[in-house]
């Protein structure tokens, strides 16, 4: 059943005020059990903090999808790709979907919205870093045209076994003049 039909979401972007416990714990749920997060320990309220911070300076998005009583049921947010100048036009996304609600098609509508953000700001390039066993994440980028680009083999260890990470990515047709420097 598509839980647009089951369920009211609608879409908007996160504020702290509003959502930064909500997405510690489905941040902190997808650490402990998934190789989503190559991290290992839980975050905390200051690390939270430091997240919509560095969003905000930025100026990167956090959108969410919330259900009839503004609980968010996932969110999907980009940031810098790497910190040199000529990448500037690239962004690195991720997608969080809380464990009640992944399947649904909530990280697909979320997914779209963020390369509608993308190219509003005018990003060329879309990478999304994936644990190769995340096969659900793959499919989902697949579907919406993003393209395996290269994978780095062991490049994380966590639950006791090593982790293969790897990248997808998307072109998009902005920006429309870039320039250097």
């Amino acid at each position: 059943m598509n839980t647009e039909q089951s369920m009211q979401i609608h879409y908007a972007h996160c504020t702290y005020e509003q959502t930064a416990e909500a997405i510690r714990e489905i941040l902190n749920e997808a650490i402990l059990n998934s190789t989503a997060l190559y991290d290992y320990h839980p975050r905390s309220p200051e690390k939270v903090i430091e997240w919509f911070k560095a969003k905000e300076i930025g100026g990167h998005p956090i959108v969410g999808a919330f259900d009839e009583n503004n609980s968010l049921l996932g969110f999907a947010s980009y940031g810098a790709f790497r910190n040199w100048p000529a990448y500037k036009y690239t962004v690195e996304h991720s997608i969080y979907i809380h464990q009640k609600f992944r399947g649904r098609g909530i990280g697909s509508a979320l997914m779209q919205r963020l390369i509608d953000e993308a190219r509003r700001q005018q990003y060329h390039v879309m990478v999304g870093g994936i644990d190769v066993a995340n096969h659900a994440s793959i499919a989902l980028h697949e579907k919406l045209d993003f393209y395996h680009a290269g994978t780095i083999k062991q490049a994380g260890f966590k639950f006791g076994r090593w982790l293969d990470l790897a990248f997808y990515q998307r072109v998009l047709e902005t920006p429309v003049a870039p320039v250097d420097g």
